[in-house]
């Protein structure tokens, strides 16, 4: 079975039946030892000293057996003397193993810790905007790090131990019987007590740490949201402090008495493990000073089986936990592998190709679109309120929009505010892929070409352009990694921002602040048109780009996108009168569909839809 289709497989499957949970088991085992493939030098390395370390942990007791019959009870100092310096240089070499062994661990661990995290990071990268403006960035965070340090675990913590104790098992139970095979069996008489409690605390601790997990990501969404400069401010602005704490600390004792409960359920296990190898001492002890008295051991053959016995129980008790262990693991790959499993909805289809050199036009052929649901694009535990939401997609956005946006020339889209303008834009930028028709850049339908090809044509400025916290320069050469500082200058003053970023103290390397708050929105708005200039797009697209500007930032702004549009195909959303005078052509939306086209002259003398929007958003510009 390849590992896709164990883990299909396993998505297939019940979690509450038993033999789906076996399966589980298998399945996501085939794919975590995939996982392993390119560590498997270091872990034969490793499985070596475990093998070792196990010998010199039995090594031990056999050499405190020899000190009390051949030394202490003979007396016979040189025994004596010999061994317990033979003692302490196995206990030096023990303590050698172990630092080798902790530095292989550590390095599977980590490596795994690594590969996790870039993939999942790439993948999610790669997912569509609709998976983002559903998922909690909070929720995927912690994707990113609890949970993939808790799939590290299985292989560091997990897998280590169970193979280690495996073999140390293995190495005393051989050796306890070849010293005393009637105390061995006594003493293995309480062994099957230990599988009770694992049975019982194995299922319940797998719930509970699904729980844990979900309730840490929820609590880390929330200060996600609220410790952005967006989301500080919406609470300072509306006065709610108090009713955030009051549900931050609702999430936060959910968090903490989910914690209590696993504390205390490891605690009962342990501590009834614990009793049974107590008792386990007590038979080893009475059985074997009778023994003792009676001449079929010797009393230093009763110490080295006590002290076996202690590293009989020790395994006995990991292995014993070894659901447990497992179980939690499992949750972690669970949770790991649910995102890596989630396929991309738009992605670059098998033979993509670039797009034609030269300008380009835009093309929709009766193009409808509806937005997916939650199912198709996002995961509910990515959403703590999606779990009760019965999902709002499928609704038809835009029906049968046809339209032509020749290249080098200028459209503007007008409508009423969820008419389908921004969907348009999206679709152009194949954010989303149409429900049906196509949309073709140069002649090629989108999804036939390259996504960095296409990213790379088509240049967006919105309403709110993001910056990221960083310098005014990382941000503009985020459209040309490697550009000058004479090459961003210029771009700066094109877009009517240079003057100012001359009179900063640090100039360009000034930090701009969290999505650019320490700039104003205008200058925000300049510093992206200015990265717009950088990338130099064929095709351009203005989304309201100076909807929220005062009237002298917006003629800055204006006088800059004037610049940038020189010679380029675009496509404007706008509600200036300004912009819309200049366009070649005007497309009006109504419901989704394309009702008029034409001139600004053409469309008020017509007296319908456009005339109507003239009059109650434009005329007062006038």
């Amino acid at each position: 079975m390849s590992m896709e289709h164990a883990w299909l497989a396993y998505r297939s499957l019940t979690r509450d039946s038993s033999v789906g949970q076996q399966r589980i088991g298998r399945a996501l085992v085939w794919r975590i030892i995939g996982y392993a493939r390119p560590y498997r030098g270091l872990v034969i390395v490793f499985l070596i000293t475990l093998v070792i370390a196990s010998l010199l942990s039995v090594a031990q007791p056999l050499l405190f057996r020899r000190i009390v019959d051949a030394g202490i009870t003979a007396q016979n100092a040189q025994v004596v003397t010999t061994t317990a310096i033979a003692v302490a240089v196995l206990a030096i070499a023990d303590a050698g193993l172990g630092l080798v062994s902790r530095w292989f661990s550590a390095r599977i661990g980590e490596g795994l810790i690594y590969d996790l995290r870039t993939q999942v990071y790439t993948h999610v990268q790669q997912q569509s905007i609709a998976f983002f403006t559903r998922a909690q960035t909070g929720a995927l965070i912690s994707r990113l790090n609890n949970d993939v340090i808790g799939a590290q675990q299985a292989f560091t913590s997990t897998l280590g131990g169970v193979l280690g104790n495996i073999i140390s098992l293995t190495i005393v139970l051989i050796t306890m019987f070849i010293l005393s095979w009637q105390v061995t069996l006594a003493s293995l008489i309480l062994v099957p007590l230990f599988l009770l409690p694992a049975r019982f605390m194995g299922r319940r601790l797998q719930s509970m740490t699904r729980e844990q997990m979900q309730v840490n990501s929820d609590m880390s969404a929330q200060m996600s949201e609220r410790f952005n400069v967006a989301g500080a401010l919406l609470v300072k602005l509306f006065g709610r402090p108090d009713d955030e704490a009051a549900t931050f600390a609702g999430r936060a004792v959910r968090v903490r008495d989910i914690g209590i409960k696993i504390a205390m359920a490891n605690r009962w296990f342990f501590s009834a493990l614990t009793l049974v190898a107590a008792l386990a001492t007590a038979v080893a002890y009475g059985l074997g000073g009778n023994l003792v008295i009676n001449g079929v051991l010797t009393l230093g053959t009763l110490i080295a089986l006590v002290g076996l016995l202690a590293q009989l129980y020790g395994p006995l008790t990991a292995l014993s936990n070894v659901r447990v262990d497992v179980m939690t693991a499992l949750v972690s790959f669970e949770r790991v592998f649910e995102v890596l499993d989630l396929p991309p909805m738009v992605r670059d289809a098998s033979g993509a190709r670039e797009l034609p050199s030269g300008p380009l036009d835009v093309r929709f052929r009766q193009v409808d679109f509806a937005y997916p649901r939650a199912s198709e694009v996002s995961l509910a535990s990515l959403e703590a309120i999606a779990r009760e939401d019965s999902g709002l997609g499928g609704l038809p956005v835009l029906v049968d929009v046809d339209m032509t946006v020749s290249a080098g020339t200028m459209t503007a889209l007008v409508g009423p505010s969820g008419s389908g303008k921004s969907t348009i834009a999206s679709l152009i930028t194949r954010l989303y892929d149409p429900t049906a028709g196509t949309v073709e850049l140069g002649g090629m339908d989108l999804r036939e070409a390259l996504l960095a090809s296409i990213h790379g044509a088509v240049g967006v400025v919105t309403q709110d352009s993001h910056l990221f916290h960083d310098t005014i320069r990382a941000n503009l050469q985020y459209a040309r990694p490697g550009a000058t500082d004479d090459e961003l200058l210029a771009a700066c003053n094109a877009a009517q921002i240079g003057e100012l970023i001359e009179t900063l103290p640090d100039g360009l390397s000034t930090v701009v602040g969290d999505r650019g708050y320490r700039l104003s929105g205008g200058e925000k708005q300049r510093i992206a048109i200015a990265r717009l200039l950088l990338k130099a797009p064929r095709v351009v697209i203005l989304d309201e780009a100076t909807a929220h500007l005062d009237s002298e930032s917006e003629a800055a702004v204006q006088a800059a996108l004037d610049v940038a549009l020189q010679g380029r195909t675009s496509l404007v959303i706008a509600h200036r009168l300004s912009t819309i005078r200049q366009a070649d052509q005007i497309l009006v939306l109504a419901g989704g569909r394309i009702v008029e086209r034409g001139t600004h002259e053409e469309l008020l003398s017509r007296g319908q839809v456009y005339s109507d929007l003239y009059r109650t958003q434009f005329a007062v510009q006038e």
